[in-house]
């Protein structure tokens, strides 16, 4: 049997056929050839801009990845958002291919785009169900939290109460400072537990991670100095700067650094060190935190990253800075892993994969 009738369907009616927008347009972005599938979507096209059938904007795309297209000949896959004929807005995923000649010039880049708009909704409701997952975990856990710390409320309260009855001075300011103290702790764990459940989506801008930790450790001295821990900061010059949300990754580091120094204050140890660095790896950018505190047995590895687990005793802790740190991470597209040995110490470590940062546009884009 011949392949020529196939071949002769390929070329006359695939064009048409097949259920992707397909078109081509040049160099002044004008859309100079349609099929039926964009037609149908979008409407009159004939000689239209681009981004005017697509987005029904009279403006180019501020990062235009055609024009990238033009300019080195790669192929690009891109996610975009528009509207059709309808009025409908649309998500779809566009993959731009140059029409090379064989002198290296391109003069059109043939535009394939597949609707995405329900796989874009499915995702954003599992995303949401599973933030209501979380939440309701969470509430579960703040109950149980805020009861532990309004124990020691109580015990702060008891304490100046027999302080004003007996006339001691000292008492009552010890008591009084426990209840400030876990006043104080009511705010920290409310706020972590906002932060965890309402999905807050990072804020990117270009920083410089360096700057970051340096802030951390600044943050940390006094602390560390009174703990007798030797707090100290390694940070690579060559660090590239990066995109990310600042406040986010500060939140990151002040977790590790806090669970480092509480690791040190309990041991044994006459010399305690804790150290953050950063470097840049094989195209990713590392964070680290070390400690040679008493580090993690095997019960306590399994629930390092579990809500409300925290080995910080009652009133101490929330169990979400790990949570909350492992969340922002994979938000930037990176992943929190560590090593750690019982009575040696931890060692915590962030890596941000740079092609995997989150774009400034907060558009993704694949090369």
């Amino acid at each position: 049997m011949t392949l020529d009738p196939v071949r002769q369907w390929v070329r006359t009616e695939l064009w048409d056929q097949v259920p992707v927008a397909i078109s081509v347009i040049d160099r002044q972005f004008r859309i100079v050839e349609a099929n039926r599938c964009f037609a149908a979507a979008y409407g009159a096209w004939e000689q239209e801009l681009c981004h005017a059938v697509y987005k029904g904007s009279p403006e180019r795309c501020e990062h235009c990845a055609a024009a990238s297209t033009f300019e080195d000949g790669k192929v690009r896959v891109r996610e975009e958002h528009g509207v059709l004929r309808s009025g409908r807005e649309i998500h779809y995923l566009v993959h731009m291919v140059p029409l090379v000649l064989p002198d290296g010039r391109i003069p059109y880049v043939v535009e394939m785009s597949t609707d995405i708009t329900a796989t874009k909704r499915l995702e954003q409701e599992k995303l949401e169900a599973e933030r209501l997952a979380a939440a309701g975990q969470t509430a579960a856990g703040l109950a149980h939290g805020l009861k532990n710390v309004l124990m020691g409320l109580d015990g702060g309260i008891y304490i100046v109460r027999s302080g004003m009855q007996r006339g001691d001075y000292e008492r009552l300011l010890k008591g009084w400072q426990m209840v400030e103290e876990n006043i104080a702790r009511i705010s920290t764990f409310v706020n972590e537990f906002l932060d965890f459940a309402r999905g807050r989506q990072p804020r990117v801008a270009l920083v410089d991670p360096n700057r970051i930790a340096s802030k951390v450790v600044e943050l940390f001295a006094e602390t560390a100095r009174m703990a007798q821990t030797a707090l100290e900061a390694r940070l690579h010059p060559d660090v590239a700067p990066a995109a990310l949300d600042e406040d986010a990754i500060h939140t990151c580091l002040v977790n590790l650094v806090s669970n480092a120094l509480d690791a040190c204050h309990v041991s044994d140890r006459t010399s305690r060190h804790v150290t953050l660095s950063t470097r840049d790896e094989h195209g990713t950018l590392v964070f680290e935190v070390s400690d040679d505190g008493i580090g993690m047995d095997s019960e306590v590895r399994k629930k390092v990253f579990t809500g409300f687990f925290s080995t910080k005793g009652s009133g101490k802790g929330t169990g979400l800075g790990l949570l909350t740190t492992r969340k922002i991470v994979q938000q930037h597209g990176g992943r929190v892993s560590f090593e750690t040995e019982e009575g040696v110490g931890s060692v915590f470590r962030l890596e941000f994969p740079r092609q995997m940062l989150p774009r400034l546009d907060a558009q993704p884009e694949y090369e």
